[in-house]
């Protein structure tokens, strides 16, 4: 009896090995996967982090002190709007003034001296005439002109020496009212105020660099982020491309452009990376800086465009499922003819986004359906009734906004 029943599954086995087409749950297994052509917007993107920081800087503009001093008076605190010239603080002026007051009276009594050798030269000069005139007479020994002539080029010596001293003097004024301005210490910039490095009555010593007192942002009306983009996907990015990124801190989206391609390269692990400058607005202020922005930045796009899944021009057909003739080179897709053998036809590509390919003149192919693969049993098992592979990617119906969604606007 067990024999008889070892018998009867071998030729049940032998019978179902005899048939030509692959069956599966009692149904026959469709032998390609394919891929149908039809319209969507394909949008290409470079994903990408940065951070929001101020323009022109990363961390503010620095102001500092450029006198030694006591801080006698703050105008400004944290988050403090402030405009280009506006006083911000203000260093103790007392020894400054002295200062000042001391060059001005140097300055005066040095231009005094000015005035008193040119009148004591004009005087030598008149003698000198006097003493030429009587020695043609011989009526003045040599001796007498030989001393007007010291006396007029001394005097020419104490002039010259006192306008130097004017200029001197003239320059230690210059200093000693840069010196005093500097205890008012104002805003280079219109913007708000980040950190303050000093409370009032605080000395501060400024020795080669200028002391920090206070940190400024530019306007944050417009900021910048600063992005890293990996060497294979720089030349994709060009300036005024459309930039669209988030933030952490709020549920919508941000717009902006590519201002600049940096060219200081960054090696990191053996990867290189180009810094790049992304402008946005930020009317309402909400983005402040350090704020970590994940960017997506779109380098090509193609609307209402002829596509198919870039799976099918990955795929290479076995030798016995082409169809005769000779494969032609270049790109192409692969169809099914009524013989149920495969024939290639040479496509023009334009844009992907990695998962689905534009056809360019295409518009005849359109229902048709592209072989993307050969069918497995265990690709054949899956549920028709909406159940899909969750890591496979998904088809982009037409009107959609493509893989870089649009920002709120």
């Amino acid at each position: 009896m067990k024999r008889l029943s070892l018998v009867m599954v071998a030729a049940a086995l032998f019978a179902g090995c005899g048939e030509n087409t692959p069956k599966f749950g009692g149904k026959e297994m469709p032998k390609y996967r394919l891929a149908p052509i039809t319209r969507a917007d394909i949008v290409r993107t470079v994903e990408a982090t940065g951070t929001v920081q101020p323009r022109n800087t990363k961390t503010g503009i620095p102001v500092g002190a450029q006198v030694n001093g006591r801080i006698i008076k703050l105008y400004v605190d944290y988050n403090s709007i402030v405009t280009n010239g506006q006083v911000v603080a203000l260093i103790d002026p007392l020894v400054y003034e002295a200062t000042y007051r001391n060059a001005v009276g140097a300055l005066h009594g040095n231009r005094a001296k000015v005035r008193l050798y040119t009148a004591q030269l004009a005087l030598a000069e008149k003698t000198l005439a006097r003493k030429q005139a009587l020695f043609k007479k011989q009526m003045c020994s040599e001796a007498d002109l030989d001393a007007a002539i010291e006396a007029r080029d001394a005097g020419k010596a104490n002039l010259e020496n006192a306008q130097a001293a004017v200029e001197q003097s003239e320059a230690s004024v210059t200093k000693a009212k840069a010196d005093l301005d500097y205890c008012t210490i104002r805003s280079p910039v219109n913007g708000i105020v980040l950190a303050r490095k000093v409370e009032e009555g605080e000395t501060v010593v400024s020795s080669m660099n200028a002391v920090p007192v206070l940190t400024i942002a530019e306007d944050l009306k417009t900021i910048w982020v600063e992005a890293t983009i990996p060497e294979a996907d720089v030349g994709n990015i060009r300036v005024g491309q459309v930039v669209t990124f988030t933030a952490d801190a709020y549920r919508r989206k941000f717009k902006g452009k590519v201002r600049q391609i940096r060219l200081a390269s960054t090696t990191t692990s053996n990867v290189v990376t180009y810094p790049i400058i992304i402008e946005a607005e930020n009317p309402d202020e909400m983005l402040f800086p350090g704020m970590t922005a994940t960017l997506s930045i779109e380098t090509a796009r193609a609307d209402n465009a002829v596509c198919v899944s870039s799976a099918a021009f990955r795929f290479r057909p076995k030798e016995g499922d082409r169809a005769e003739g000779e494969v032609p080179r270049g790109r192409k897709v692969w169809f099914e003819n009524a013989s149920g053998k495969l024939e290639p036809m040479l496509v023009e590509d334009g844009v992907s986004d990695g998962s689905f390919t534009e056809l360019k003149n295409a518009d005849q192919l359109l229902g048709k359906n592209a072989v993307a693969g050969y069918e497995t049993p265990k690709s054949a098992a899956m549920p028709k009734d909406g159940a899909t592979n969750p890591f496979m990617p998904k088809r982009m119906k037409h009107g959609t906004a493509g893989t870089a969604p649009e920002p709120k606007k």
